[in-house]
């Protein structure tokens, strides 16, 4: 009877609980079972693994074995357990020392030939093989990924027999070097591209300056998006902290093209009108996370936004209040973080042109089409901002080009330094005594403020939500205290309210 014991770290959301890999060798019939609440890709791996044993020339054992995934109640999905269940028969067969196998974590997926392929979800188990004090051991394709933690003690492999030469010691693996990420924006998107448009300029300047939420109303070719799109040209690069959250959650989605060197910056996920729930805010059997989860950090852009289904759209309310979202199903439950910035476009009607002659849209047809935004969810964002069509003067002619994005982020980072040092967070944020205390009026203040909600019959989340704006346009003002000017400028941002006011 022999027995041996490999650690390894499965992938449940952005979290890698451990999993010990318990192979036990005994006289009887031949043959493999797993134990231990396997998935049909976890059991299918006793193929894999056998071929991948025969033709790498080590001895497959005639005998009956058993392999326990520990705990037995936490669910197994993947082949990320093909490399540690070679390992452990390996070691239970007396072809590989036991000793070395205390201080490691095995995570990959087998090839027949032997091979090691990448698996999602490797950089989660990298911080938590690091938090233990092991070194992990990874399939070449998630080097990189799991090397981005640092502190990591990361060994990447080609091949199967590259991972038993490094237990046995004739030959070890060379730990994978950690790259360190940069910002690499110069050759993204600027606003100075942006012709005319000052107003939405500046709205989404604000909307930098305070991580706002943001709808542009426009007709077609005003550049809603194209101001959408450049957002992330003026946000501050993701901090230390920040960075690990995000690729984190990259690590477990389908997303292609991992690149550490670009993880700084802020991602940008705009996700097509035709996305299911499941799709915007995450879900599957096994939890997996969706658009606004991607989007933490950064932002989410969804254009022509009545064109979504109402009920994909109201999955939002949640995640826009909590920065998080969590999916509930029989089995368990996960939370994804999901501290996104929305930014949103829509045409004023269903043609595009209202206002225009080119319109035809009845008025009632431009009042179920702007019904197709929920109340609630109006409520929940910060800034509606008009945005005309193009002057002509702005498109020919030698028209002085608008800021660049280097300008306006500086006076965006100096605004958001103002809401740290004096609040410890963004004016996003601000609630209850906060607001109170950050957001206070003076009598004149007050007096528009009331006369504008009763006028456009504000609610009292809105209401907060022109504070926190008119607190941000005070801020990259440099003023300390809000007056009637930063306050009018909020409300003039309430483009829809003021259409039903």
């Amino acid at each position: 009877m022999s027995l041996a014991i490999v650690n390894t770290r499965a992938s449940v959301g952005i979290q890698a609980p451990p999993v010990t890999v318990e192979v036990h060798l005994t006289n009887g019939l031949p043959g493999l079972a797993i134990v231990g609440l396997p998935e049909a890709a976890v059991r299918e791996s006793k193929d894999r693994v056998r071929g991948a044993l025969l033709s790498s020339h080590f001895d497959y054992p005639a005998r009956r074995i058993t392999v326990n995934l520990a705990p037995a109640d936490l669910p197994k999905d993947g082949g990320r357990f093909d490399l540690p269940i070679a390992i452990g028969i390996l070691a239970a067969s007396g072809q590989l020392p036991n000793g070395p196998l205390v201080n490691l974590e095995f995570v990959g997926e087998l090839a027949l030939s032997g091979a090691l392929r990448s698996v999602r979800g490797t950089l989660a188990a990298s911080i938590a093989a690091r938090d233990a004090g092991r070194s992990i051991i990874v399939a070449h394709g998630n080097g990189r990924e799991a090397a981005f933690v640092p502190g990591a003690r990361v060994h990447g492999a080609e091949h199967l027999l590259s991972v038993a030469a490094h237990i046995t010691g004739s030959e070890s693996l060379s730990q994978v070097e950690r790259t360190r990420p940069t910002v690499n924006s110069a050759d993204g998107p600027d606003l100075a591209d942006v012709r005319g448009q000052p107003h939405a300029r500046r709205a989404l300047e604000v909307c930098a300056a305070g991580c706002h939420s943001a709808l542009f109303i426009g007709p077609p070719g005003s550049g809603k998006s194209m101001l959408a799109t450049r957002l992330p040209s003026i946000l501050p690069p993701l901090a230390e902290e920040e960075v690990l959250e995000v690729a984190a959650i990259a690590s477990v989605s389908d997303d292609a093209g991992w690149c550490p060197e670009r993880w700084r910056e802020r991602p940008f996920r705009a996700p097509h009108h035709s996305a299911s729930p499941t799709a915007l805010v995450g879900g599957g059997s096994l939890p997996r996370p969706g658009e606004v989860s991607r989007a933490h950090r950064g932002v989410l852009f969804l254009d022509e936004l009545p064109e979504y289904e109402r009920r994909v759209l109201e999955m939002l309310r949640e995640p826009l209040e909590t920065g998080s979202v969590t999916i509930a199903r029989a089995a368990r439950s996960e939370t994804f973080p999901a501290e996104f910035q929305l930014m949103a476009a829509m045409n004023p009607c269903p043609c595009g042109f209202l206002g225009s002659p080119r319109c035809r849209c009845p008025e009632e047809t431009v009042r179920r089409y702007r019904a197709r935004l929920s109340g609630p969810l109006l409520d929940r964002i910060d800034l509606q901002v008009e945005v005309p069509p193009v002057e002509e003067s702005a498109l020919f002619g030698a028209v002085a080009r608008g800021e660049p994005s280097a300008v306006v982020a500086e006076r965006v980072a100096a605004a958001r330094w103002r809401q740290l040092d004096r609040q410890g967070g963004l004016n996003r944020d601000l609630a209850g005594h906060d607001l109170e205390r950050w957001c206070r009026l003076g009598d004149d203040e007050n007096r528009l403020l009331r006369n504008a909600m009763r006028r456009l019959g504000l609610t009292a989340r809105s209401l907060h939500r022109v504070l926190r704006v008119a607190r941000t346009v005070a801020d990259l003002a440099g003023e300390d205290s809000i007056d009637t000017t930063h306050l009018a400028e909020a409300l003039g941002y309430r483009r829809l309210d003021r259409a039903q006011g």
